[in-house]
């Protein structure tokens, strides 16, 4: 019986994120009382701490807790990647993607481009462009191919305007080095040469 009232506690969770944020937590809380290792009611749960309250460190909790419940919810994934890259974790993103790519049903082209904007985020631009051509090329669907285009473009003027700054900066770097006075040893040399 219990299984039974979970499930539709967390049916009524889902049906209310996010636009009815009140009886969706208030049905994840009864969902969770009936089995605190539910996966499904954990990661709903770290989607309303990380989306709705912005607090990251509460939603990173559920979700480890959810991963830690049942590994092979392949869902969880893209969304705990996202979290951890917006918080600045790239270490710990780098090693839930590296994970993720081996369970069995995964989304692979998603995980490939949660790699992508993990690089784009580390500003590895061409590491970012490498991992979502990939997303592009594991993706099944068009609508897909065309957001990792956008988000591919983004990248590549990202990596321009890198370039340019880089190219600028060493020009500075030039000149301030030519205009630097000679040392007397410099000056010398010059006078005997």
């Amino acid at each position: 019986m219990g299984n039974i009232l979970q499930n539709i506690h967390l049916f009524r969770a889902i049906e209310a994120y996010p636009w009815e944020l009140e009886k969706a937590v208030e049905a994840l809380h009864y969902a969770l009382s009936y089995d605190p290792e539910n996966a499904k009611a954990l990661h709903l749960m770290a989607k309303v701490y990380a989306e709705q309250l912005g607090d990251y460190e509460a939603a990173k909790t559920y979700y480890e807790s959810a991963l830690a419940s049942r590994l092979d919810l392949t869902d969880i994934y893209p969304d705990y990647i996202r979290l951890l890259t917006n918080n600045e974790d790239f270490e710990e993103a780098q090693k839930v993607i590296d994970f993720a790519k081996t369970v069995k049903g995964i989304d692979k082209a998603g995980i490939a481009l949660a790699q992508g904007q993990l690089f784009e985020s580390m500003a590895q631009f061409e590491d970012a462009e490498r991992a979502l051509k990939e997303a592009k090329q594991l993706a099944l669907n068009d609508d897909f191919i065309s957001f990792v285009d956008n988000v591919l473009s983004r990248v590549k003027k990202k990596r321009k305007a890198q370039a340019n700054e880089n190219r600028i900066l060493e020009n500075q770097a030039k000149k301030e080095t030519e205009a630097q006075p000679k040392s007397w040893f410099q000056n010398r040399l010059n006078n005997l040469l």
